[in-house]
């Protein structure tokens, strides 16, 4: 599934996948949505690189905040191209308690559509868009969070969810 700039997955199904996360174990999309309970909800947060300080900001937010996203049913996941060792450190480095997945040939990145080109200091470069998917326990996308602020985002979502509940 590709999908143009700007474009909202939300209603559409999730694309599944299976990816190794810091610990080179293979997480299965289909999986990780049959352990959920009534109610629960994956959330993938897509972020360009280990280590940078936007990335580090939003993968130490949600890190941060995952209990109360784990009282709401949400499973956390971050994914971006860089190595299952490379994300290894980067939990080591923020102690993040949160779960990141490897995309290295970013056929993932694709499917959601967040492997695009950017601007970056006024060159077009090819690289990972910022955003989120909170996908519901039957793999539908509930919202598609777009042109995210790492320093915004946790709370964004966290507002959703409790409205989305009223």
């Amino acid at each position: 599934m590709t999908k143009t700039k700007n474009n909202d997955l939300t209603g559409k199904r999730a694309p599944v996948f299976c990816l190794p996360n810091q610990n080179g174990k293979e997480v299965y999309l289909k999986d990780e949505l049959a352990k959920l309970k009534t109610g629960g909800m994956i959330l993938l947060f897509f972020y360009p690189k280990d280590m940078t300080s936007g990335c580090t900001t939003e993968a130490v937010s949600f890190s941060e905040a995952k209990r109360k996203f784990s009282a709401r049913g949400v499973k956390i996941f971050g994914i971006s191209k860089l190595t299952p060792e490379s994300k290894q450190k980067f939990i080591a480095k923020h102690n993040l308690k949160i779960d990141l997945l490897s995309d290295e040939n970013l056929k993932v990145c694709e499917k959601y559509g967040v492997w695009r080109e950017k601007n970056m200091y006024g060159k077009k470069v090819m690289g990972i868009a910022r955003e989120s998917f909170l996908i519901d326990k039957n793999g539908k996308i509930i919202k598609h969070f777009q042109k995210v602020k790492p320093a915004e985002h946790v709370d964004e979502v966290l507002d959703f969810l409790k409205n989305a509940k009223k």
